[in-house]
């Protein structure tokens, strides 16, 4: 069998999307390892094995509806709640939803940001899949979870592509009382 990225028989399917997942050096600052997620949104057949992936570990599970975080969340939580028939609800970065809407401030490396969600997103007892494309120090996701959260939903798990454990965002997140799933680990920022 030849060695082309399509022959997936060869490797797991994390193996193959982790080697589509390309590394920025220095990016957006120096000593960053950026992890980009964007050659697996290019290709068909990758971004349906990286679907695909979450699809089977929910499609039991069945979350009333997906959360996607600002910005590439979205990308995948929106074709994930489309697979599995449920409502899609966007936590975005201040300033960008337009009707009423619930904050939640929280620490990065470099400041602070914050993420708001319609009051309206979810009601009490959903039961929501939270999901981005990285966990590094995981205060976006943990942000994401005292959002849904206040507004009474049940966080099933929070999901991404990539875990940096180095930063221990994953670990931080679980002993908050979040389940955590991810498909890859990258060592190091």
């Amino acid at each position: 069998m030849n060695s082309n990225d399509d022959d997936l028989p060869e490797q797991t399917p994390a193996d193959y999307i982790k080697r589509h997942i390309r590394t920025v050096p220095d990016w957006p600052s120096p000593g960053i390892q950026f992890r980009d997620i964007t050659p697996l949104l290019s290709s068909p057949r990758v971004f349906r094995v990286l679907i695909d992936q979450f699809v089977h570990r929910y499609f039991d599970l069945r979350p009333s509806a997906i959360a996607g975080l600002d910005a590439r969340g979205f990308i995948i939580g929106s074709v994930l709640a489309y697979e599995l028939n449920v409502g899609f609800v966007p936590i975005r970065k201040k300033g960008k939803l337009p009707f009423t809407t619930v904050e939640e401030t929280y620490e990065l490396e470099y400041g602070s940001a914050t993420v708001e969600i319609h009051t309206d997103a979810v009601r009490a007892g959903d039961r929501v899949l939270l999901i981005d494309d990285l966990i590094a120090t995981g205060g976006t996701m943990m942000a994401g979870m005292r959002l849904l959260e206040r507004l009474g939903a049940t966080v099933i798990e929070g999901a991404a592509i990539v875990d940096l454990p180095e930063l221990a965002g994953s670990a931080r997140l679980r002993a908050a009382g979040l389940a955590v799933h991810t498909l890859v680990s990258f060592e190091g920022h």
